[in-house]
């Protein structure tokens, strides 16, 4: 339903829930860095899923969502996320629910080696009792590599340097040969 046509109760409320969902992001953030495993029921549904396409991330319920950043944490140091911009999508059809995808960058020491990391969260919110939560994250990595190595590491394919053996770089999608469906997404639910 385009803007235009919603009613101005409607209208406030789309604005209310995208701030919302906004927070949530911050406050994702806010929690990796500070390594606050507590605040995951603020953030993610009970029935919650987080994965990566590069495979290393899949799980499903809550529970295994904390057990899989405990275990990030373990091998972290410091970090500092933060966010670059966030599209989002709501779901016509469900007032509840949104898409959404975010760009981000984060500094991390991996096993005592300062890295930089480019990423893209895929997300899916619902409003529950208690707010907007993340139901569905899947990361993708534009490049995770040492610090010391970032200018070089760029130039190549495989830039996943994070778990040991180098991997291919999940985006940009055109170098890869892959379709942009990310972006034919976005434009399809602004055009809604």
């Amino acid at each position: 339903m385009p803007a235009e046509s919603r009613t101005l109760e409607e209208r406030l409320r789309r604005l209310e829930d995208r701030r919302e969902i906004d927070d949530l992001v911050l406050l994702y953030f806010l929690a990796m860095d500070e390594r606050d495993l507590d605040a995951l029921p603020r953030i993610f549904t009970e029935d919650a899923y987080l994965g990566s396409r590069d495979g290393v991330f899949d799980a499903r319920g809550l529970s295994a969502v904390t057990a899989a950043y405990r275990g990030r944490f373990d091998v972290l140091g410091p970090t500092f996320h933060y966010s670059h911009g966030l599209v989002v999508r709501f779901d016509e059809q469900d007032p509840d629910r949104a898409d959404g995808l975010l760009t981000a960058h984060a500094e991390v020491v991996r096993h005592d080696v300062t890295m930089w990391v480019a990423l893209r969260y895929r997300d899916t919110y619902r409003r529950t009792p208690d707010g907007w939560r993340i139901v569905t994250r899947v990361m993708s990595y534009m490049y995770y590599v040492p610090a010391s190595d970032y200018a070089e590491a760029l130039r190549d394919s495989d830039r996943n340097l994070a778990y040991g053996e180098p991997r291919e770089a999940d985006w940009p999608s055109v170098l890869h040969g892959t379709r942009l469906d990310w972006l034919e997404a976005a434009e399809e639910g602004a055009r809604r």
